[in-house]
């Protein structure tokens, strides 16, 4: 699955599996990042100007997970690289089309 592999990289993995979501968290608690069924009963669809930012420990882990994404059938919309003083970044989408940034801000 995507996200087991991508997610894995910064060191979460599932911590809740129902029939309609799946929430994957890392070992000391913290956020959660989780994907549901739409409760409404329509079609799930992307969310337009919706983006999920992770936060990498290093510029090098931006690096993988990025290389992972795209590995696991992503999309690019961003090489990794500074954005800004301090701000490395990499962006992409996921198979469903959803957004995605990684990112390591340093001093």
């Amino acid at each position: 699955m995507f996200y087991d592999a991508l997610l894995g990289l910064l060191g979460a993995k599932q911590a809740m599996r129902m029939d309609d979501f799946i929430v994957w968290s890392g070992e000391a608690g913290g956020a959660a990042f989780s994907i549901h069924v739409p409760e409404n009963g329509k079609a799930y669809s992307v969310g337009n100007g919706v983006m999920i930012a992770l936060v990498a420990r290093d510029p090098a882990q931006v690096d993988a997970v990025y290389a992972k994404a795209l590995e696991l059938g992503g999309q690019d919309e961003g090489k990794p690289g500074f954005r800004a003083e301090g701000f490395y970044a990499a962006y992409f989408r996921d198979p469903d089309g959803n957004k995605l940034n990684i990112h390591n801000m340093t001093s």
